[in-house]
């Protein structure tokens, strides 16, 4: 299968070999009341993506393919979050402390859960991570390994972030990688422009970048 309209050039991946990884879709990144919002960030941005990752998460499913969900989740006791990430810049909420919607960034309270329209399907994978990356601490690879994939990709919040910091560990493990350009925000556009430039630079040194649209146009077309 081949998306011709992905930058730099056209991107070739295989449905079977390929996964989805939708990056920390969760409540406290994309709702008001959130750790994103504690922050001083307007969710609304990120909100506006949630059509386009919709649309290509139900036509990725429809296709077979194999879906990824991460979040960024802690112990409750904190043990795997460093005080230097903790203490980090200055919010009216830290992660672990109580918040509107349950404990900021621990696993299991309800800001901590993917929003409902992108909830996981039974059978997908569901990734908590402690750190940026999806492959930080996590077994992601060996999961991928075990099912033969070879192709990753990418969408979620926020793109400067999480999103580039996993497309660029996926990278160093040989993974061929897409980033879905209407399917990923961050809370300052201009950091996400960038990003889609630094993926695709160099011929694709991290990656290739391309519309949701192109994908569901290539998902559609006859085998």
């Amino acid at each position: 299968m081949r998306l011709e309209q992905a930058n730099p050039f056209p991107y070739d991946f295989e449905v079977a070999k390929t996964a989805l990884v939708l990056i920390d879709m969760q409540r406290d990144f994309m709702e008001p009341g959130g750790f994103g919002e504690t922050l001083g960030n307007d969710v609304s941005l990120l909100q506006a993506i949630v059509p386009a990752a919709k649309a290509v998460l139900d036509a990725w499913r429809q296709a077979g393919g194999l879906v990824v969900h991460t979040r960024e989740a802690h112990c409750t006791d904190l043990s795997d979050c460093p005080p230097a990430k903790r203490n980090r810049g200055n919010p009216t909420l830290r992660i672990g402390d109580e918040g509107p919607m349950g404990r900021v960034l621990v696993a299991g309270e309800p800001g901590n859960q993917i929003i409902d329209v992108l909830a996981p399907a039974e059978g997908e994978i569901v990734i908590d991570k402690p750190g940026k990356g999806a492959f930080y601490a996590t077994a992601l690879h060996e999961l991928l390994q075990r099912r033969g994939i070879t192709h990753l990709l990418f969408g979620g919040v926020t793109t400067e972030v999480c999103v580039q910091t996993s497309m660029r560990e996926a990278n160093d493990r040989g993974y061929d990688c897409l980033l879905l350009e209407d399917c990923t925000e961050s809370y300052f556009p201009a950091f996400k422009a960038a990003t889609l430039d630094m993926v695709r630079a160099q011929g694709a040194i991290v990656g290739w970048t391309a519309p949701g649209a192109a994908l569901l146009a290539a998902l559609r077309r006859p085998a």
